[in-house]
């Protein structure tokens, strides 16, 4: 078997390697344009509001308490949330919905011009409903919610970063 051990820490190398030499790189958090700080976010609070202000503490983004004391003022301009049935059965229940929820953004400079232009995104998410497990369907829909919001926040911070580069 010690034949085998040289081989294989020689193709594990060449894997690091050329999934390094690719471009591949570990998602995580991507660091912000250092210009973007400090930086407000004008919305309602939501918990959207919430994963945004956390998302962009990670990525090292000052935030400030007022529009007038930041650099860059994103503006969540409308969020909206619509459910869509699918598919029903023949006694008329509904065992497929899809969950879209719908974001526009754009953000200001402190010149009131646009850093970022109005910009949708849109997230859609199907839901089944089987007869067999009727329990804990507000549980798993309000999961799902969090999930999304926490997934739209990550959007449009990607958004937003590679605008301001």
């Amino acid at each position: 078997m010690k034949p085998r051990r040289p081989l294989l820490s020689a193709l594990l190398t060449l894997a690091v390697l050329l999934g390094g030499g690719c471009g591949f790189h570990l998602r995580g958090t991507d660091a912000m344009p250092a210009e973007a700080s400090p930086l407000y976010i004008q919305s309602a609070d939501s918990p959207l509001h919430e994963d945004l202000r956390r998302l962009l503490r990670a990525s090292g983004i000052e935030l400030a308490d007022t529009p007038a004391a930041a650099r860059i003022v994103l503006r969540i301009l409308d969020e909206r949330w619509n459910t869509r049935t699918v598919s029903v059965d023949s006694r008329g229940k509904v065992l497929e919905s899809e969950l879209h929820y719908r974001v526009g953004f754009d953000a200001v400079g402190q010149d009131g011009k646009a850093r970022v232009q109005r910009q949708t995104v849109d997230l859609v998410r199907n839901v089944l409903n089987p007869d067999v497990e009727v329990l804990g369907k507000r549980q798993e829909e309000a999961m799902l919610r969090a999930d999304m919001q926490l997934d739209m926040a990550s959007r449009i911070l990607y958004r937003l970063r590679a605008q301001l580069r």
